[in-house]
């Protein structure tokens, strides 16, 4: 399983609604197994600069491929390119990448 995780800070705190409407677009993309939307909590003590956050499950890389490919993808990124500052994101194979686990995890 790929996990797909994507950080944005906005280029005004009054576009974060924005954002999230436009990035809710992809929630409709088939291709992956679980996608969410959520504005950060800012709950951190050492650092709270990232307003949203997309977080994605897919089976394998054809199928984030294929949701990368989706005109719906190209849709969210008109929407919400202009509305933000940065874009961070990361992609890990969850069986050959993550190698290290919390015992309390697996309570």
């Amino acid at each position: 399983m790929i996990r797909h995780i994507v950080l944005f800070t906005a280029k005004d705190k009054l576009h974060i609604d924005q954002i999230i409407e436009g990035l809710s677009v992809l929630t409709t993309i088939p291709h992956a197994r679980r996608l969410e939307v959520a504005r950060n909590r800012k709950t951190d003590q050492l650092g709270n600069h990232v307003d949203v956050v997309v977080y994605g499950e897919f089976d394998n890389e054809a199928e984030l491929a294929a949701y990368k490919a989706h005109d719906l993808y190209q849709e969210s990124i008109r929407r919400v390119r202009p509305l933000r500052e940065l874009r961070f994101a990361a992609d890990y194979n969850v069986s050959t990448d993550a190698g290290l686990c919390s015992t309390a995890a697996k309570s």
